[in-house]
Protein backbone atom coordinates (compact mmCIF):
# COMPACT_ATOMS: atom_id res chain seq x y z
CA UNK A 1 0.00 0.00 0.00
CA UNK A 2 1.61 3.14 -0.75
CA UNK A 3 -0.07 6.30 0.52
CA UNK A 4 0.42 10.26 -1.63
CA UNK A 5 0.41 12.86 0.88
CA UNK A 6 0.19 16.13 -0.69
CA UNK A 7 1.62 19.25 0.48
CA UNK A 8 0.71 22.92 -0.77
CA UNK A 9 2.33 26.32 0.58
CA UNK A 10 0.63 26.68 3.99
CA UNK A 11 0.64 23.08 4.64
CA UNK A 12 1.81 22.38 7.96
CA UNK A 13 1.46 18.66 8.94
CA UNK A 14 2.62 16.96 5.82
CA UNK A 15 5.40 15.31 7.80
CA UNK A 16 3.38 13.83 10.64
CA UNK A 17 1.02 12.79 7.97
CA UNK A 18 3.19 10.75 5.74
CA UNK A 19 5.43 9.27 9.00
CA UNK A 20 1.93 7.83 10.17
CA UNK A 21 1.43 6.22 6.32
CA UNK A 22 4.53 5.22 6.51
CA UNK A 23 3.53 3.27 9.91
CA UNK A 24 1.55 1.02 7.65
CA UNK A 25 2.82 0.92 4.57
CA UNK A 26 5.12 2.88 2.37
CA UNK A 27 4.38 6.73 1.79
CA UNK A 28 6.03 9.65 -0.57
CA UNK A 29 5.38 13.54 -0.76
CA UNK A 30 2.85 14.88 -3.84
CA UNK A 31 3.09 18.60 -4.67
CA UNK A 32 0.52 20.84 -5.54
CA UNK A 33 1.76 22.02 -8.94
CA UNK A 34 1.97 18.36 -10.28
CA UNK A 35 -0.64 17.05 -11.56
CA UNK A 36 0.70 13.47 -11.11
CA UNK A 37 -0.41 11.16 -8.20
CA UNK A 38 2.34 8.99 -9.06
CA UNK A 39 0.75 5.68 -8.97
CA UNK A 40 -0.59 5.71 -5.11
CA UNK A 41 -3.18 3.71 -3.98
CA UNK A 42 -4.06 6.13 -1.40
CA UNK A 43 -4.12 10.28 -1.02
CA UNK A 44 -3.83 12.14 2.07
CA UNK A 45 -4.89 15.74 2.32
CA UNK A 46 -3.20 17.06 5.27
CA UNK A 47 -3.79 19.69 7.11
CA UNK A 48 -2.63 23.21 7.78
CA UNK A 49 -3.37 26.75 6.12
CA UNK A 50 -2.99 25.98 2.31
CA UNK A 51 -2.27 29.57 0.68
CA UNK A 52 -2.36 30.96 4.18
CA UNK A 53 -6.08 30.47 3.96
CA UNK A 54 -6.80 33.27 2.23
CA UNK A 55 -10.33 34.22 0.39
CA UNK A 56 -11.48 30.77 2.35
CA UNK A 57 -10.23 27.89 3.74
CA UNK A 58 -9.73 25.33 1.27
CA UNK A 59 -10.82 27.46 -1.59
CA UNK A 60 -7.53 27.83 -3.32
CA UNK A 61 -6.36 24.56 -3.05
CA UNK A 62 -9.17 22.94 -4.57
CA UNK A 63 -7.92 24.63 -8.00
CA UNK A 64 -4.61 23.04 -7.65
CA UNK A 65 -3.43 20.97 -10.74
CA UNK A 66 -2.87 18.05 -8.34
CA UNK A 67 -6.48 18.58 -7.11
CA UNK A 68 -7.58 17.59 -10.53
CA UNK A 69 -5.91 14.32 -10.78
CA UNK A 70 -7.71 13.95 -6.46
CA UNK A 71 -11.00 14.52 -7.96
CA UNK A 72 -10.57 11.53 -11.34
CA UNK A 73 -8.91 9.50 -8.41
CA UNK A 74 -11.66 9.47 -6.11
CA UNK A 75 -14.24 9.42 -9.33
CA UNK A 76 -12.56 6.19 -9.75
CA UNK A 77 -12.95 4.62 -6.56
CA UNK A 78 -9.78 5.58 -4.96
CA UNK A 79 -8.98 6.35 -1.31
CA UNK A 80 -8.87 10.12 -0.50
CA UNK A 81 -8.37 11.24 3.00
CA UNK A 82 -8.99 14.71 4.17
CA UNK A 83 -7.54 15.99 7.48
CA UNK A 84 -8.58 19.41 8.66
CA UNK A 85 -7.35 21.59 6.07
CA UNK A 86 -7.49 18.80 3.55
CA UNK A 87 -11.35 18.04 5.22
CA UNK A 88 -12.47 21.92 4.32
CA UNK A 89 -10.32 21.29 0.58
CA UNK A 90 -12.37 18.02 -0.60
CA UNK A 91 -15.48 20.08 0.89
CA UNK A 92 -14.62 22.81 -1.67
CA UNK A 93 -13.46 20.62 -4.51
CA UNK A 94 -17.02 18.83 -4.38
CA UNK A 95 -15.78 15.36 -3.12
CA UNK A 96 -17.60 15.65 0.11
CA UNK A 97 -20.88 17.19 1.28
CA UNK A 98 -20.87 20.27 3.36
CA UNK A 99 -18.75 23.03 4.65
CA UNK A 100 -16.52 24.22 7.27
CA UNK A 101 -17.29 27.55 9.09
CA UNK A 102 -15.69 29.56 11.94
CA UNK A 103 -15.61 28.00 15.61
CA UNK A 104 -19.12 29.62 17.59
CA UNK A 105 -16.11 30.48 19.76
CA UNK A 106 -14.21 32.56 17.07
CA UNK A 107 -10.90 31.49 18.23
CA UNK A 108 -8.86 28.64 17.69
CA UNK A 109 -8.91 25.59 19.31
CA UNK A 110 -6.39 23.10 20.16
CA UNK A 111 -7.18 20.02 22.68
CA UNK A 112 -7.75 16.42 22.45
CA UNK A 113 -10.78 15.44 21.70
CA UNK A 114 -12.61 12.34 21.99
CA UNK A 115 -14.78 10.93 18.70
CA UNK A 116 -17.06 8.33 18.38
CA UNK A 117 -17.01 5.97 15.28
CA UNK A 118 -20.07 6.73 13.76
CA UNK A 119 -19.94 4.28 10.35
CA UNK A 120 -17.33 1.10 9.56
CA UNK A 121 -18.05 0.60 6.11
CA UNK A 122 -15.96 3.59 4.92
CA UNK A 123 -12.12 3.50 3.11
CA UNK A 124 -10.71 4.86 6.89
CA UNK A 125 -13.14 2.94 9.31
CA UNK A 126 -13.15 -0.51 8.04
CA UNK A 127 -12.68 -2.63 11.12
CA UNK A 128 -13.26 -0.50 13.42
CA UNK A 129 -16.92 -0.72 15.49
CA UNK A 130 -19.56 2.09 15.13
CA UNK A 131 -19.47 3.43 18.31
CA UNK A 132 -15.97 3.05 19.71
CA UNK A 133 -14.31 6.01 20.88
CA UNK A 134 -10.96 7.15 19.68
CA UNK A 135 -9.09 9.72 21.52
CA UNK A 136 -7.34 12.16 18.63
CA UNK A 137 -6.15 16.24 18.71
CA UNK A 138 -7.91 18.71 17.36
CA UNK A 139 -6.29 21.92 16.30
CA UNK A 140 -8.45 24.55 14.30
CA UNK A 141 -10.49 27.90 13.73
CA UNK A 142 -12.74 27.35 11.28
CA UNK A 143 -13.96 23.64 11.89
CA UNK A 144 -17.31 23.98 12.94
CA UNK A 145 -19.21 21.69 9.95
CA UNK A 146 -22.59 22.80 8.72
CA UNK A 147 -24.68 21.19 5.99
CA UNK A 148 -28.68 21.95 5.71
CA UNK A 149 -31.36 20.42 7.05
CA UNK A 150 -32.08 18.55 4.08
CA UNK A 151 -28.54 17.25 3.64
CA UNK A 152 -28.07 16.22 7.27
CA UNK A 153 -30.96 13.73 6.52
CA UNK A 154 -29.53 12.46 3.58
CA UNK A 155 -25.80 11.96 5.48
CA UNK A 156 -27.84 9.70 7.99
CA UNK A 157 -30.01 8.33 5.40
CA UNK A 158 -26.76 7.11 3.39
CA UNK A 159 -24.85 6.25 6.29
CA UNK A 160 -21.94 9.10 5.59
CA UNK A 161 -21.66 10.43 9.19
CA UNK A 162 -17.72 8.87 9.54
CA UNK A 163 -17.13 10.64 13.30
CA UNK A 164 -19.12 12.54 15.54
CA UNK A 165 -17.78 14.51 19.01
CA UNK A 166 -18.46 12.73 22.12
CA UNK A 167 -20.79 14.04 24.69
CA UNK A 168 -18.73 16.88 25.93
CA UNK A 169 -16.21 17.26 23.15
CA UNK A 170 -17.33 19.50 20.87
CA UNK A 171 -15.00 22.28 20.43
CA UNK A 172 -16.42 24.24 17.50
CA UNK A 173 -20.49 24.15 17.34
CA UNK A 174 -20.28 21.36 14.48
CA UNK A 175 -23.89 20.58 13.55
CA UNK A 176 -25.15 17.41 15.12
CA UNK A 177 -21.80 16.96 16.87
CA UNK A 178 -20.42 15.78 13.33
CA UNK A 179 -16.51 15.75 13.67
CA UNK A 180 -15.86 13.37 9.83
CA UNK A 181 -17.92 12.52 6.95
CA UNK A 182 -17.39 10.06 3.94
CA UNK A 183 -19.20 10.17 0.70
CA UNK A 184 -22.00 8.07 -0.53
CA UNK A 185 -19.65 5.74 -1.86
CA UNK A 186 -17.15 5.47 1.22
CA UNK A 187 -13.83 5.79 -0.26
CA UNK A 188 -13.53 9.66 0.23
CA UNK A 189 -13.62 10.96 3.97
CA UNK A 190 -12.88 14.21 6.19
CA UNK A 191 -12.85 14.98 9.82
CA UNK A 192 -11.25 17.95 11.76
CA UNK A 193 -9.48 16.22 14.43
CA UNK A 194 -5.90 14.78 13.38
CA UNK A 195 -5.35 11.49 13.54
CA UNK A 196 -1.71 11.42 12.23
CA UNK A 197 -0.90 13.33 15.45
CA UNK A 198 -1.87 10.28 17.78
CA UNK A 199 0.27 7.54 16.50
CA UNK A 200 2.49 7.41 19.38
CA UNK A 201 2.21 6.33 22.47
CA UNK A 202 4.48 8.93 24.13
CA UNK A 203 2.04 11.43 22.11
CA UNK A 204 -1.12 9.82 24.56
CA UNK A 205 -2.70 8.19 22.29
CA UNK A 206 -2.57 5.91 19.26
CA UNK A 207 -6.00 5.76 17.91
CA UNK A 208 -5.04 7.48 14.79
CA UNK A 209 -3.49 4.90 13.64
CA UNK A 210 -6.26 2.91 13.32
CA UNK A 211 -7.60 5.05 10.53
CA UNK A 212 -4.12 4.85 8.35
CA UNK A 213 -4.23 0.77 8.96
CA UNK A 214 -7.69 0.26 7.78
CA UNK A 215 -7.09 2.32 4.49
CA UNK A 216 -4.34 -0.28 4.44
CA UNK A 217 -6.40 -3.56 5.30
CA UNK A 218 -8.89 -2.33 2.88
CA UNK A 219 -6.87 -2.57 0.15
CA UNK A 220 -5.47 -6.00 1.11
CA UNK A 221 -9.31 -6.97 1.44
CA UNK A 222 -9.85 -5.72 -1.95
Amino acid sequence: MRFGVVRFPGTCDEIDALRACAAVGDAELLWHGDADLKGVDAVVVPGGFSYGDYLRVGALARFSPVMGEVIKFAEAGGPVLGICNGFQILCEAGLLPGALLPNLSMRFVCREVELVVGTDRAAFTRGIDVGTHLTIPAKHKCGRYYVPDDQLAELHANDQVLFRYAAGHNPNGSIDDIAGVCNVAGNVAGLMPHPEHAVDALLGSVDGLRLFAAATERAVAA
